[in-house]
């Protein structure tokens, strides 16, 4: 494994991914120290899609991944009114949907009911899970990612997602309020 792929093990399980990888975002802001474009954006920066970046890194893995036929889904949980930050994870996430990624959005109030796992996550062909910790205020947790193939828990965790997935609104459809 290359220190890329340690540091980043969801690189190498979505190279791997042959059916579905989902993704479950539970927070409401992240690591905005460390996101450049994030302070930019405050101060009215504005993405353009035509730009390059927006299809390298690992935006250009899950793109591979959706060209393959992957089906990759992105599911994210926000409570409302959004944040700021939010609101700028919604002005990026053309990258997501033009590289082949369904995004839809939760809001809170709409999860009533419902079990919600505890943490984000990443699921890959229902045979892997990714669980990511993140402190209170949106910083990588140590341990940050715990890699499991227990098949019960990523039962729970993928029937979670199926489930809020069902309640959640497109991305082109959801207007941050």
């Amino acid at each position: 494994m290359t220190a890329a792929e340690s540091q980043f093990p969801q690189h190498q399980l979505m190279r791997d991914a042959q059916h579905a990888v989902i993704h479950l975002e539970l927070r409401d802001v992240y690591t905005v120290d460390a996101d450049l474009d994030y302070p930019a954006w405050l101060e009215g920066w504005r993405p353009v899609p035509a730009e390059e970046r927006w299809r390298g890194g690992f935006y250009g893995i899950i793109g591979q991944a959706t060209e393959r036929g992957v089906d990759v889904r992105r599911l994210r949980v926000v409570s409302e009114p959004v944040t700021d930050y939010i609101r700028y994870e919604y002005d990026l996430t053309f990258a997501n949907v033009d590289i082949g990624e369904q995004v839809r959005w939760l809001p809170r109030r709409d999860a009533v009911g419902l079990l919600v796992p505890a943490v984000d996550f990443w699921a890959f062909d229902a045979t892997t899970i990714m669980l990511t910790h993140w402190d209170g205020n949106g910083r990588a947790d140590d341990p940050f990612r715990d890699i499991s193939q227990d098949a019960e828990l990523i039962k729970t965790y993928t029937g979670a997602f199926d489930t809020l997935w069902s309640r959640a609104t497109p991305h082109e459809d959801y207007v941050p309020r």
